[in-house]
């Protein structure tokens, strides 16, 4: 429970700038509950990770790819250490690097990363041949697969009709994208993608896989589920994936051409739920305890009254009862030590008193604890000074 909480419960609505200083952590919102182990606006929750954003691509120049981005193919020959061919046993592929780009070879067969992950945001950009041969899916095909597992269609659909679960931004026999955004042939396409497996536990699938398309800057695809994988000409159905697995690239016949190829890995999900949000209520009783420990820990370390904020901060995720009875104790000791002290020393501790009290409202508000007897005694001190009133 910080600075800020108990302003917040002592004056409604008002949020004091100065509070967000404190090195006290905590929050004024509603408190965690049986699926989120965090409050709203809770200070005690971990920064987001500066990431450095990239440069958006141009047709002439590949864009600059985030900072924390792993790098797959960047226009040079070294990048195809990166790649293998689809075969085993594993050998070089023998998709070639021309002029910055990584082409398919027709006939070379598909290629796969060598590197393996899960969950991740994937940044593609492809080109069809500038000249125009062939119709439908014989007209630059190619497809990208993450975790080798479910295709995004690649196909230049440039005033080029087909089938709709096989159109370029489609997921392949799934799902249609909602929109052709390509541009003409020979042109620069660009695909970013969210993927996210499926999450299976004790046999059944407890959240189902999907992917977010974006095509162009067009969303085409908005977390589709992935149903198994999808295919040619088959139904598949919902089955788990690994956890790990590589990116693959088609070879469909096309002289396809790649560039600029990333991915940032994504916060694995698991049977619990998400990462930090809505968990189950044993994950989220789990992660509870453990921010619970942490704060008691830092307030072990301190004394007097900043020792007892944290003690009720840590109520606020665990009611353990050794700390429940050890904020009660400190409490009744602070509350005793008001009675029959000065003006003067009354008026220097305005502001922790005001603090005291704003915690301790907080817990009785939100039944995380009852209000204790020593609270009667703080609040007699705050209206008999007036510091409630309003100027």
């Amino acid at each position: 429970m910080n600075t800020r909480a108990f302003n917040a419960a002592l004056l409604p609505g008002l949020v004091l700038a100065a509070a967000a200083s404190t090195s006290l952590a905590g929050f004024y919102g509603d408190p965690p509950d049986q699926f989120h182990p965090w409050a709203i606006h809770d200070d005690n929750r971990p920064q987001p990770p500066r990431v450095e954003p990239g440069t958006y691509s141009t047709q002439e120049s590949p864009g600059k790819p985030p900072s924390d981005a792993v790098v797959l193919f960047d226009g040079t020959e070294a990048s195809l250490a990166n790649w293998l061919s689809d075969k085993e046993p594993a050998e070089p592929t023998k998709w070639i690097v021309k002029d910055g780009t990584f082409q398919c070879v027709p006939g070379a067969g598909y290629v796969r990363t060598k590197a393996e992950w899960g969950d991740c945001q994937l940044h593609v950009e492809w080109s069809a041949p500038a000249k125009v041969e062939g119709s439908s899916q014989g007209r630059g095909n190619s497809g990208i697969f993450p975790m080798g597992q479910v295709e995004v269609q690649v196909l230049d659909n440039f005033n080029n009709p087909t089938y709709a679960d096989g159109f370029a931004g489609s997921v392949y026999g799934i799902n249609p994208p909602f929109a052709n955004a390509l541009h003409g042939p020979g042109e620069w396409q660009v695909y970013d993608i969210v993927f996210r497996r499926p999450i299976f536990k004790d046999g059944k699938m407890v959240t189902d896989g999907h992917l977010t398309v974006f095509v162009n800057g067009v969303l085409t695809q908005d977390a589709t589920p992935l149903e198994g994988g999808g295919g040619h000409r088959a139904r598949s159905k919902d089955h788990p994936f690994p956890e790990k697995g590589p990116l693959k690239l088609q070879d469909h016949g096309n002289p396809v051409r790649y560039r600029n190829i990333w991915y940032r890995p994504l916060p694995p999900r698991s049977a619990d739920g998400g990462t930090d949000g809505k968990l189950t209520p044993e994950a989220a009783t789990a992660k509870r305890a453990s921010i619970a420990a942490g704060i008691r820990t830092a307030a072990a370390s301190k004394t007097g009254n900043a020792k007892l904020l944290g003690l009720l901060e840590s109520l606020c995720y665990e009611t353990q009862p050794e700390a429940v009875a050890e904020a009660g104790k400190l409490t009744a000791d602070y509350a005793a030590s008001l009675e029959g002290a000065s003006a003067d020393v009354l008026e220097s501790k305005k502001g922790e008193i005001q603090q005291l009290r704003g915690a301790l409202d907080y817990l009785n508000r939100f039944k995380i604890i009852p209000a204790p007897p020593a609270l009667a005694t703080i609040q007699k001190v705050i209206k008999e000074r007036g510091w409630d009133d309003k100027k």
